[in-house]
């Protein structure tokens, strides 16, 4: 799997998360590294890796003072890399969430790291702890051995109690923007000779919903479904998204008040086996990056989103009031979508809605 093969080893090689990197550097050269941290954030954006990568460094032999990034070549790194390493606890707080798993854990913490000068514990999905269990961790959060660092990381901050959220360093991970992601997968495209166009990259950044592992998951999908030059209509078709020329289509007759040819062509999108409601969601995000382009382009940009001619040429031909309304129809369209005995009809009576005449 290219997520595995390419996964950051050293902090110049993370995506995105600037704002944590260049605060775990700075712990590394001052010293100053706290005894817990938490990273919160989606699914995919790199909290473990991260984890991984801080691991390697605070215990990095070759690491020289004032310095960040670990060696990724000595013995201890190797481990990590390979998952053997006996000073990186990794722990799915999903499958051992009681507390008898958080009283072991706290025993092995008493014990000095055998290789390294850190013992360090990562628990993913920390949220989904029992209440006694986060107790139990609140203790040894409150009391940590000099050699221990604990990395938390959730998808769900909210329901970390807030005396153990007092006693941690927190971050927030951002989900990646589709440049970032789509920049990642052309070099992993180019190192691995995956003749695959740009719109076809930055399509599977889109659908990734800024997690680099799920883009990277495409990629591997596409590459060993394909021979030659990739295309982004198999890149669409292979991953089941749905083409942006479909929504420049659908508006189109919107904005031209062409009820019927509307009308048809949302019929002719659910015979072909589209989802309607994924069409719909996905059309609503097309219509919110032509509402951005018209009050400020610029602003997609700083988003990370790329603009397009289409969007450029229909922002010019539908007013701002007509924008909103249509998204607000079709918000309400899309949440009667998955109740509807006939999926289309909540479609046809937006379509109806908006043309009336």
């Amino acid at each position: 799997m290219l997520y595995r093969k390419y996964r950051p080893q050293q902090f110049g090689e993370v995506v995105g998360q600037e704002h944590v990197v260049k605060t775990l550097k700075g712990a590394l050269i001052t010293g100053r590294v706290g005894h817990a941290y938490l990273f919160t954030g989606p699914r995919g954006t790199g909290k473990t890796t991260l984890a991984r990568v801080f691991a390697k460094a605070l215990n990095c032999p070759n690491r020289k003072p004032g310095s960040f990034e670990p060696c990724d070549k000595c013995s201890f790194c190797l481990d990590v890399n390979n998952n053997r390493s006996l000073d990186l606890i990794e722990i799915d707080a999903a499958s051992n969430r009681g507390i008898d798993e958080i009283r072991n854990l706290k025993e092995s913490a008493l014990v000095a790291a055998p290789g390294g000068k850190y013992k360090v514990f990562v628990l993913d999905e920390v949220h989904m702890l029992s209440k006694d269990a986060f107790n139990a961790l609140l203790k040894i959060l409150e009391e940590p051995p000099s050699h221990v660092v604990f990395i938390l990381a959730t998808t769900e901050a909210h329901k970390v109690l807030p005396t153990v959220l007092s006693r941690v360093q927190k971050f927030d991970f951002k989900k990646l923007t589709p440049k970032e992601i789509s920049l990642k997968l052309k070099a992993i495209a180019n190192a691995e000779k995956i003749d695959i166009d740009d719109n076809g990259l930055y399509a599977m950044a889109v659908a990734a919903d800024g997690a680099m592992r799920d883009a990277e998951v495409f990629l591997t999908k596409i590459r060993t479904s394909h021979n030659g030059k990739i295309s982004s209509e198999a890149v669409y078709t292979t991953l089941g998204l749905i083409p942006s020329k479909y929504h420049t289509e659908f508006l189109g007759y919107l904005i031209s008040n062409n009820k019927a040819d509307a009308i048809n062509f949302i019929q002719k999108i659910s015979n072909s086996g589209i989802d309607l409601e994924n069409f719909t969601k996905d059309f609503l995000g097309y219509l919110r990056k032509i509402l951005i382009h018209k009050v400020s382009p610029a602003t997609l940009v700083s988003f990370g989103e790329q603009p397009d001619l289409e969007s450029a040429k229909l922002a010019l031909l539908v007013e701002n009031q007509n924008l909103i309304r249509m998204i607000n129809v079709f918000t309400l369209a899309r949440s009667e979508i998955k109740n509807s005995p006939i999926p289309q009809l909540p479609l046809e009576l937006a379509i109806l809605e908006l043309i009336q005449s």
